[in-house]
């Protein structure tokens, strides 16, 4: 036997380790687990470089509780360990990053995400157990096993045991008082399910029955036999270690449901990533049914480094646009702190992000050639990731060309290249100007739709909550094109034209019909406009700018501190006056006053009920109106 202290130069090192080591205790078996099979996968490497000759075999690691002695035992198959090595992996290497890295954050605790990599999974035990044993015993046959202690002060031992006789080792966790959670069969399987779902070494956690099949021909009195069976808690092999050609359509789907088996929905797509050079990275993306939902539940990402879980937030890898898909993203070139908990900025982060978001454009522009119909039926459910991605990424909205759809308010889906086609010559005003008719709820603005496709014009259905954003990044990048929303002038003011419409009043009628509209309309949220337009089209048109309604709704996108923050901006309304209708020559014509006034009154509660914004008494007052009308009629 030997014993001896480790090289410690601070002191009480592991009360340090356990306070300031990881944030989170719980990954401690995440980080033993992972040793374990470090172990077994470098064994399987040495045997197949022919250095050792042994027999693989279909090792596992095995995860064991005793409630009454408190002991908690991570058991492997791997390549073991000898005396020598013990000393110079645990109590040298290992335990010199440790100093290092209390030496440097001892005093700073939030400073212990910036570290680098230091091999200090060992060490984790120590934040819930108060002694770790280790036995093991090296795949070389004359090496001895050996065991190691230490209670968590500088002291440990080791000495040769024939407590061990197989090849591999055993982590044994003494769980000290304050930590006796990790003795509950509940807490392993929640931990295990977390981080070590889709390790690439079968895990055992206990057994369980299983009834065997009988035979076809067994008699009607044969009792089916019942054995006693591992349980396994993780996939070895999932989905995305395997290339595409591997994998059918459904092969995806049940992944999915491995990955969230609470996610009722099936996804919409996948989308594949396996890429080795310039850096390792594999994983599967799935677009779930998104509509015009931008507060769906984020951090469905999962990160891996090598099938072992590492966070869900995985922001800077993952471009903000792809936020919102789920799936899992899988690379050892990741740089992560000595926990795996945080990322490290580099330039291989930045490559990663680039390299998914041209995976995204590509899919996007396969899908769309592969089965155009089928992709416009998704359009609705996937359109705010795709919009999102044009405003936020410059390449993907260089890309966006060839996938990006514009749909109609009557159901026919463009390209930017076909819309252009199909409409412009017709939509360009006077001055040279393309402009862009949308809506953003066809039902609201139903009359405003109706009135611009009576003139033969197109209109869009742009109704996401960022399609403001959107429309600010086309007008930026195409030359001469603007976008107005239908109800935002009246339809001849929208598409000036060459031809101008007569009028029916002369200029000191026009005069007196507006000052007496502005007297009547005390309210000066409405600035009176008086327009020639065709005697048949409304007598009066609530619209807003367009400028001030579009700052509104990225304003209620934000939300002033959120993705996209805005100032506040006032309710402002142009009232329409429709010069040439009968109402207008009505209003001329009568000499009673409050005629004139109710007429004006009656006109713009119309106006405002088109755009809804007749409310409260106004709203009652009205409809008390109206129904005695009816009576009077």
């Amino acid at each position: 036997m030997s014993s001896g202290n480790i090289n410690v130069s601070v002191e009480n090192i592991f009360p340090l380790i356990k306070k300031f080591l990881y944030s989170d205790h719980e990954i401690f078996l995440r980080e033993l687990i992972s040793n374990a099979t470090d172990a077994t996968l470098k064994l399987k490497h040495l045997i197949s470089l022919g250095e050792a000759q042994v027999d693989y075999g279909n090792p596992k690691i095995e995860i064991k509780l005793n409630k009454e002695q408190k002991t908690l035992h991570i058991i492997d198959q791997g390549i073991g360990m000898s005396g020598e090595e013990v000393q110079k992996y645990i109590n040298q290497i290992a335990f010199s990053g440790a100093e290092e890295f209390l030496a440097k954050y001892k005093d700073n605790a939030k400073d212990s995400g910036i570290i680098g990599h230091f091999g200090l999974g060992f060490y984790s035990a120590f934040m819930v157990a108060s002694k770790v044993e280790i036995l093991t015993k090296s795949f070389r046959e004359e090496e001895p096993a050996v065991k190691w202690t230490c209670d968590g002060s500088p002291e440990y031992t080791l000495e040769p045991t024939d407590e061990k006789t197989t090849r591999g080792s055993e982590i044994i966790l003494h769980i000290a008082e304050d930590s006796l959670e990790f003795l509950e069969e509940s807490k392993i399987n929640e931990l295990l399910s977390k981080y070590n779902k889709f390790m690439p070494i079968p895990i055992k956690f206990g057994t369980h029955s299983e009834t065997l099949p009988l035979p076809e021909d067994a008699p009607e009195d044969a009792v089916a036999e019942t054995i006693e069976v591992d349980t396994i808690i993780n996939n070895p092999n999932p989905a995305w270690t395997k290339s595409p050609a591997e994998l059918k359509p459904e092969d995806y789907t049940s992944f999915y449901r491995e990955l969230y088996p609470m996610q009722f929905e099936e996804p919409l797509f996948h989308i594949h990533l396996n890429v080795d050079y310039p850096f390792n990275l594999t994983g599967i993306l799935f677009f779930p049914k998104l509509g015009n939902n931008l507060n769906i539940e984020k951090d469905k990402i999962q990160l891996y480094q090598n099938q072992v879980f590492v966070t869900d937030e995985v922001k800077g890898i993952v471009p903000d646009f792809l936020m919102l898909l789920r799936g899992v993203i899988d690379s050892p070139d990741i740089p992560l702190n000595v926990s795996r908990s945080y990322l490290q900025a580099d330039g291989a982060v930045k490559k990663i992000s680039s390299y998914i978001t041209k995976k995204v454009g590509d899919k996007m522009s396969s899908l769309i050639n592969e089965n155009r119909e089928d992709y416009e039926q998704k359009w609705n459910d996937i359109k705010v990731v795709i919009e999102y991605g044009m405003i936020s990424e410059d390449k993907f909205y260089e890309k966006s060309d060839k996938f990006a759809l514009f749909p109609s308010v009557d159901g026919a889906h463009f390209l930017w290249s076909e819309f252009e086609e199909k409409v412009k010559l017709n939509q360009t005003d006077k001055d040279g100007n393309f402009i862009v008719l949308y809506t953003s709820n066809p039902s609201e603005q139903h009359s405003y739709i109706q009135t611009a496709q009576d003139k033969g014009y197109e209109v869009l259905l742009l109704d996401s909550p960022i399609a403001s954003h959107l429309i600010q990044k086309l007008e930026s990048t195409k030359e001469k094109i603007q976008f107005v929303r239908v109800d935002a002038d009246h339809i001849s003011n929208l598409i000036k034209k060459e031809e101008p419409i007569l009028s029916k009043l002369t200029e000191e009628q026009k005069e007196a019909l507006k000052t007496t509209i502005e007297t009547a309309v005390s309210d000066k949220t409405f600035t009176v406009q008086l327009e020639d337009m065709d005697s048949s089209e409304a007598p009066f048109i609530i619209t807003q700018p367009e400028f001030i309604r579009r700052m509104k709704d990225m304003q209620a996108t934000g939300g002033g501190g959120g993705m996209f923050g805005m100032g506040s901006f006032p309710e402002m309304y142009n009232l329409v006056v429709n010069s040439n209708s009968a109402l207008a020559t009505k209003i001329i014509e009568s000499t009673d006053e409050q005629d004139k006034s109710e007429k004006i009154k009656r006109a713009l509660d119309l106006a405002k009920l088109s755009q809804n914004l007749l409310k409260g008494k106004e709203l009652t007052a009205f409809l008390q109106a109206s129904y005695k009308d009816l009576l009077n009629a």
